[in-house]
């Protein structure tokens, strides 16, 4: 556990603290300022509909820190920040998904997100006195290639899943899962290989 080291860093900003996996405090004005700015671009994009798309390929390069080409979020989706987020071509995200960018999530090309998708960067220290002074925690996640992601899974903080998988619906995606595997389950544990040989 970190513990209360690096709490009274003056030489980082809260914003540098949250992106270096240290402890920050969430409340703090700059990134409030920068929640409230997603929170009015998810608002509009919620106004959308598929009859818009060029409307909403607008707001998400405004939002995103980088959007490939193609993308499709269907509505209710949330997001902290946006910035955090780069996706890849072709990009699909059902409804009601869910991605917690306090920390830097890179989607790669090809990615299928079912209905209510969670993707966390964010986390609470365990330490119940840490915990008691408003700071929080967060660690990169990274998606690779052509990984499709069934309903309702829960991709936890600082994970990286490899190209070419699929997560099946349900899951908690705790720890790392490699390429070209088919995963499932709480904790999501590789069942099989994805590539089934001809027939």
């Amino acid at each position: 556990m970190r513990g209360l080291a690096g709490m009274n860093d003056g030489h980082k900003t809260e914003k540098q603290k949250m992106l270096a996996g240290e402890l920050y405090l969430a409340a703090d004005p700059a990134l409030s300022a920068e929640n409230k700015r997603a929170s009015h671009l998810l608002r509009l994009y919620a106004q959308t509909t598929a009859a818009t798309p060029d409307q909403r390929l607008q707001l998400l390069q405004s939002l995103f820190g980088r959007v490939g080409e193609h993308p499709q979020i269907v509505p209710p989706f949330h997001c902290d920040y946006g910035t955090n987020i780069t996706i890849g071509d072709r990009f699909y995200m059902n409804y009601g998904g869910v991605i917690l960018d306090c920390n830097t999530v890179h989607i790669g090309n090809d990615v299928l997100c079912a209905p209510y998708v969670q993707i966390y960067t964010a986390y609470h220290p365990t330490d119940p006195t840490v915990r008691l002074t408003g700071r929080e925690l967060a660690a990169p996640i990274r998606i690779g290639d052509n990984v499709w992601i069934g309903g309702g899974a829960i991709i936890c903080p600082g994970v990286t899943i490899g190209d070419n998988t699929t997560i099946g619906a349900g899951s908690v995606v705790v720890s790392d899962i490699p390429a070209n595997v088919v995963a499932v389950g709480n904790p999501c544990r590789v069942i099989r290989s994805a590539v089934t040989e001809a027939l």
